[in-house]
């Protein structure tokens, strides 16, 4: 009957060491699973986070890119303005240079008649004091037979060097 009853005890205090260790098993399962449930609420706080911020940056970047597209519209503006007014100057220029040369040739067709109604040896003299660029400038105006003229009165060394000018300039445009 001891032997029953100690074996009873023992059959009793065993199925009480497993409900222990049950007991703390389950424990323990509980503890670790109620961690990771903070775990993962923190981790959807943080998802939460960071989608909001992410929403927050594409928000600001397409403010940025609406600002930048604005400002970029405004250069092609100021850009197309600058390319008109270009065009414009450079015609005023063209225009500007169509006169001058008017103006030019008016010029150099008064000094011309000038020196055409002058005798040869006026003109030779007053050639003659002139530098050899510009008497051949003026020569080239007047007509082959006056040049002759002229030249056959003024001394033989200048007449030379007017001559050679006159070979490097080219005709005038009448």
């Amino acid at each position: 009957m001891k032997f029953i009853l100690l074996l009873i005890l023992g059959l009793v205090w065993l199925q009480g060491a497993e409900n222990t260790k049950s007991y703390e098993c389950t424990k323990i399962f509980e503890d670790r699973k109620n961690e990771l449930l903070v775990q993962l609420e923190r981790l959807d706080e943080q998802r939460q986070s960071l989608d909001t911020l992410k929403k927050a940056t594409e928000e600001l970047l397409r403010k940025k890119e609406a600002l930048v597209q604005g400002k970029d519209t405004k250069v092609d503006q100021k850009l197309s303005e600058i390319k008109s007014r270009e065009a414009s100057i450079k015609k005023m220029l063209d225009e500007n240079k169509k006169v001058l040369d008017e103006m030019k040739q008016l010029k150099a067709n008064k000094v011309s008649q000038a020196y055409a109604k002058m005798k040869p040896a006026a003109a030779a003299l007053i050639l003659s004091e002139m530098s050899a660029d510009d008497a051949a400038a003026i020569l080239t105006t007047l007509n082959s037979k006056g040049v002759g003229q002229i030249l056959a009165k003024m001394d033989p060394k200048k007449g030379s060097d007017i001559t050679s000018k006159l070979r490097k300039v080219p005709e005038p445009v009448k």
